[in-house]
This record gives C-alpha cells, structure tokens and sequence, in this order.
C-alpha cells in the first residue's frame, strides 16, 4: 500500500514532469510489468497470455505465454526499468515504453518472437516483429493464435460456461 502511494506520487510530482517512473520491475506477463505496486503495459506490443499455448514446429505444445514472461524476466534480470507513459491506456492499466539497461522492451520482445507488434496502436514494433516472423524465432517458430484472438475466444467460451449455468 505505502508502495503503491509512494509511486502514484512520483507519477504525479515534478519527477514525473514527462510522465516516467523507473525502479526494479517484477514481471506480470509478457507484456506487462510492475514497478513500485503500479502495472505498466509494454507499449505497442502484445505477448501471449500466461494460459496461453502454441505449438513448436514439431507439433509440441508448450506454454508460450508462460515462456514469454520467463525471457521477458531474464532480459529485464535484476535491472532498473524506466518506463516513460504513452497513450492509449490498455484495459485499464498504464501503457509506457519501457528501458532496461538503454533497451526498449517491448522492440525486444518482438524481436525475439515473443510479442506481436500491435499495428492499431504504432508501426514501431513491425520491423522487429517482421525479423523473427522471418529467422522463425520464438512463438514464429511453430503456430500460434494471436493473443487477441485467444483472449476473445476464451471470453466467448466463459460466457458460453455461465449462460448454461443458468438453464
């Protein structure tokens, strides 16, 4: 609690005149991140959901979101992120494109194959995204449901699991 006021303030005093805060971050997800109590979304990228699988080339499932907070973790290792705020806000919670060690996370993770440029927000990502989809790195190197397109479905089949509940 006392951590969370202390970063609210700093998002909302002078040091954050540009809108950043910076500290050790602890990985939520693929895309998300946490520093001081305040989860920030990696700007203009979106990574696989924690539950979500892929398949490798050989046909294999694996956790791939899960895979994509484990890299996304060791980049970031025991480095201080310095996330800088962007808009649009994304469900609710802060966007900033984030730095560990002079390097952009979210242009990482794409070029690792680990997250999907999110055109709609910026063309920023694309190049790095287009490089893995091309070297098949990461979830590139078997199939994959967006995770936008997971996210959907799974809420569709929820749904679907509550409206039976009520017959």
């Amino acid at each position: 609690m006392i951590r969370s006021t202390l970063a609210l303030i700093l998002l909302c005093g002078p040091a954050a005149a540009a809108g950043t805060i910076s500290g050790p971050a602890t990985v939520i997800d693929g895309d998300t991140i946490a520093i001081e109590g305040i989860r920030i979304h990696l700007y203009g990228i979106d990574a696989p959901e924690t539950a979500q699988s892929c398949e490798t080339a050989a046909g294999l499932e694996y956790r791939c979101g899960r895979e994509a907070a484990r890299v996304l973790r060791a980049r970031i290792g025991g480095g201080v992120v310095t996330c800088e705020r962007r808009d649009p806000a994304v469900a609710g919670r802060l966007t900033g494109r984030c730095h560990v060690r002079e390097g952009d996370l979210s242009a990482w993770m794409a070029s690792q194959g680990f997250a999907l440029a999110s055109r709609h927000v910026t063309m920023a990502y694309a190049a790095q995204e287009g490089r893995a989809w091309a070297t098949r790195r990461g979830i590139w190197a078997g199939t994959f449901e967006k995770p936008a397109d997971w996210r959907r479905d799974r809420r569709r089949v929820e749904a679907s699991a509550g409206a039976g509940a009520d017959e």
